[in-house]
């Protein structure tokens, strides 16, 4: 694992986070360049992201390269004292490239041919395009490794956004390649994807092809499905590998790509171990979420994002200081939610705020996204508040470096997300992020922080590790939970785990398969709920209702906590809890309501002496609390994001503001506080 060397460039940051954001000057007049690094300079911008869509103007055609004008952009910034954070500019191929090789333009799965015209109109597999990325960022490392401006390689740019999946021949071709290193022979792919049924059977690889639309609608082999968004993001990822391994071979400045956190059609845990340095971009969802719910999405995202990165720090490469442009509605900030919303990151691991863009873009596709420097200019408040944000940010340069500790693991796998969230289930209405969520935040608004941990990971530093909705689980990552339980340990598993292997086959014996004999239950058979349709759970305090799932079973051998007291399972166990070993294992068998999952999980946290941030009776609703941890003391980051002022007891010294602080300190609706604890 590559991970940890964000300090490599905060130190050439003379110790300082990183602040800026894209800088595209291949947007603007060049006599406007000389103004824009004194705004930098104004705003104490010390990091720039270049060249990230520049393609077109470095390779105006084949094979002719024309650098002049990043040359003079350079030099300018490194002149000016900006560092940056260097594109291979790979990211999408320009008109000429395409129409070129139009072999090389994605195939959606009906056939139809996706043409440019956007951003990454190409498929990855693609030899044309895998040649022409490849002379760039030779062109562009041969040229620039040795300028003092550049900190880092800027790889590609959100991998997967628009092409994760391409269904043409080429494709099809490196799919079957995949498969034969996968497998190795033909016997044991046709095992692997159950081929006996439906007369699937292959006798020959070529007859292998991607899970294209079939000519009558009817599903497509599950297993089959599975390993093409494993192909897909290992795919990727070899595209990423190729052209790091050409910026590793010539230069020494770390390597990253900037990911998107939640993001389903890319396996991150594979990715992050290919990172110099884990980066990640991050905008707020205006609808979906539910109150608040924008608030918890960006600790919940920090959270995965530094669990990514090893626990290391990590870089906020992009996030907006305002409105997004590609929403259905797109909501400026409230005063002050800039400020916030930067250090929310901050807090949770991040070693820099960056964002798109530096300059709010005057045409194009995203000229309605907002910039650090908005299109009212300098004279408003957007930019007074970024400037304040810049200065805050400066004044924080000792936590740098320092880390997040948590008790608290979520157990969260993309290929098991692939699987649960496929067609032919037993209820369309199983989605992995509203569990996850639900779960995460059920601890977030107890002060709880939380780590994201692979079935693979070590569990030894955990008390409490969650496991909502892990559909698909090996054996050795089943034995390795049973083990952390045994061991001390307390987890918590969610409806619908357990039930398939790595090939999606059915676990036989009874559900919830691999988790059965660890959590003492039998279930026979599902009932998932209709649409609208509630049960009753009682046992819980009081009488809750509980949506989408439930199950018809029996406790083996753990005691029943809830139950339902209606619907298609009446009678039946809905929470159960065993002690096993020196630990405990819970089930959740429903997707119960927030107050009633909370209550389950708060009893869960007594059973592994799990605590939150701080030492309060009720936690106030807008509170984020969380402390970062270095060789010389601790620093706790308390944000309100509330309407009221809330008592923050602790005590210490105020980094941003200089004053003392007692547990008497109230902290202001909408204000912050970094209390250095030594």
């Amino acid at each position: 694992m590559r991970n940890g060397r964000m300090s490599e460039v905060t130190s050439a940051l003379s110790g300082r986070l990183a602040f800026g954001g894209d800088y595209n000057p291949e947007q603007w007049p060049e006599d406007q360049w000389p103004e824009d690094v004194r705004l930098m300079q104004e705003a104490g911008v010390n990091l720039v992201t270049v060249g990230v869509f520049s393609w077109a103007l470095l390779e105006p055609e084949e094979g002719r390269y024309d650098f002049g004008w990043l040359d003079r952009v350079l030099d300018l910034l490194h002149a000016g004292g900006i560092r940056v954070d260097l594109a291979n500019a790979t990211a999408t191929p320009p008109p000429w490239f395409s129409r070129a090789y139009p072999q090389s333009l994605p195939v959606d799965e009906h056939g139809a041919v996706r043409s440019y015209g956007a951003r990454q109109a190409f498929c990855p597999s693609s030899p044309d395009y895998r040649s022409a990325a490849a002379r760039l960022t030779t062109a562009i490392v041969a040229r620039y490794a040795a300028h003092p401006a550049v900190v880092l390689w800027h790889v590609h740019n959100e991998y997967g956004c628009h092409n994760w999946h391409c269904y043409c021949d080429t494709s099809a071709a490196a799919f079957r390649t995949w498969l034969r290193q996968r497998y190795g022979e033909l016997d044991a792919l046709n095992d692997a994807w159950g081929t006996a049924f439906w007369s699937q059977h292959y006798y020959d690889w070529e007859e292998v092809l991607p899970p294209r639309t079939p000519a009558y609608q009817t599903s497509v082999n599950p297993t089959q499905q599975l390993d093409f968004w494993r192909f897909s993001s290992d795919e990727l990822l070899d595209c990423f590998r190729a052209e790091a391994r050409i910026l590793r071979r010539h230069s020494a400045q770390p390597v990253t790509t900037n990911f998107m956190h939640f993001f389903k059609p890319l396996d991150y845990w594979a990715w992050a171990a290919e990172q110099d340095l884990v980066s990640n971009d991050h905008y707020l969802m205006a609808e979906g979420l539910g109150e608040r719910g924008a608030t918890h999405d960006l600790a919940m995202s920090a959270d995965l994002v530094r669990s990514l990165a090893g626990g290391s720090p990590w870089l906020l490469m992009e996030h907006s200081t305002s409105a997004v442009n590609w929403q259905p509605r797109n909501p400026a900030k409230a005063p002050g939610q800039l400020r916030r919303d930067s250090l929310s990151h901050v807090a949770r691991g991040a070693d820099g705020a960056l964002f798109f863009q530096w300059r709010a873009s005057r045409a194009g596709s995203e000229k309605f996204h907002s910039g650090l420097v908005p299109h009212a200019g300098t004279d408003s408040r957007q930019w007074r508040d970024v400037v304040a944000l810049g200065s805050e940010l400066r004044s924080l340069a000792q936590v740098t470096g320092t880390s997040v500790e948590s008790e608290v693991a979520v157990l969260f796998d993309w290929h098991s997300w692939w699987g649960l969230e496929m067609d032919s289930h037993p209820s369309a209405d199983v989605n992995l992020m509203t569990e996850v969520r639900s779960w995460h935040r059920a601890l977030w608004e107890q002060g709880v922080t939380c780590d994201f941990v692979h079935p693979d990971a070590e569990l030894d530093r955990y008390r409490l590790l969650l496991v909502p909705n892990l559909y698909l689980v090996s054996d050795a990552a089943a034995d390795r939970i049973a083990q952390f339980v045994r061991g001390g340990g307390t987890v918590v598993v969610g409806w619908f785990s357990g039930i398939v292997d790595e090939n999606d086959h059915i676990r036989l014996g009874g559900y919830p398969g691999a988790f059965r004999e660890l959590l003492g239950i039998q279930v026979e058979e599902f009932a998932p709920l209709l649409a609208g349709q509630q049960v009753t759970v009682t046992g819980l305090g009081r009488d809750h209702l509980a949506t989408v799932w439930a199950e018809r079973g029996q406790g083996t051998d753990a005691e029943v906590v809830a139950s339902y007291a209606d619907g298609p399972a009446a009678g039946d166990p809905a929470v159960t809890r065993r002690s096993r070993g020196q630990g405990t294992a819970w089930y959740i068998g429903t997707r119960l309501p927030p107050d009633a999952l909370k209550e389950v999980l708060g009893r869960a946290m007594g059973d592994a002496h799990v605590v939150p941030v701080l030492d309060l009776a009720t936690w106030p609703a807008g509170l984020d609390a969380v402390r970062r941890r270095g060789a010389d003391g601790s620093y706790l980051f308390a944000i309100n994001h509330g309407g009221e002022p809330v008592r923050v007891p602790a005590e210490g010294t105020d980094l941003v503001t200089g004053r003392d602080w007692t547990t008497g300190t109230t902290l202001a609706a909408g204000d912050l506080a970094v209390i250095v604890q030594r």
